[in-house]
């Protein structure tokens, strides 16, 4: 199964993906995780990256397109993946369009966590506290929020219209949720 996760940063994304990937025996791709880890171990990528991150803003689709691209051929994802942060433009999701091409292979599904935003900035407040993530500050996922609303909000619209998006209630335990998806994604593997 080949998918997808989108909702706004703070939406669950990164656990309901590890969740599915060990459902259905897929790697979880988190394009976010990557992007920690190379700041973390101060690479060449983590420098580039570090002050956009902690200014609010994105990677440029250039860079994050080669990272995806290079992750999707590694031999764990061939029978199949869940990206997570990926893809956030429309040209990103041509760039995955023109990556899946070139296997062979198309998404399964692309599922759209819905939360209610002032939750979400709360959960991610409360977040940073907890694991001190320092770009988590409110004015950063606030600005975070806005631009998911612009760039990849309409994104919803372009997998509606190739039938692939399943939008699933976000809010809730962790559980609960899980148990929301299981039942969507269910559906798709019969279809």
């Amino acid at each position: 199964m080949r998918l997808i996760i989108l909702g706004p940063p703070g939406a669950g994304k990164g656990t309901q993906a590890a969740k599915i990937a060990d459902a259905f025996g897929i790697p979880a791709i988190s394009t976010g995780d990557i992007f920690r880890a190379n700041i973390k171990n101060e690479t060449d990528l983590g420098r580039q990256v570090k002050d956009i991150l902690a200014s609010g803003g994105y990677v440029t689709d250039e860079i994050t397109n080669a990272i995806v691209r290079d992750r999707l051929f590694e031999d764990d994802a061939e029978k199949g993946f869940l990206l997570d942060g990926y893809p956030r433009t429309s040209a990103q999701v041509e760039a995955l369009d023109a990556i899946l091409a070139e296997h062979g292979h198309q998404l399964g599904a692309v599922l759209e966590l819905t939360v209610d935003e002032d939750a979400v900035v709360s959960r991610l407040l409360k977040r940073a506290e907890i694991e001190g993530r320092e770009d988590d500050t409110e004015a950063v996922i606030r600005e975070r929020q806005a631009i998911y609303r612009r760039e990849t909000a309409p994104l919803t619209e372009v997998y509606a219209g190739r039938g692939l998006l399943v939008q699933v209630d976000g809010m809730g335990s962790v559980d609960e949720v899980f148990a929301r998806i299981s039942t969507a994604l269910e559906g798709v593997a019969r279809s």
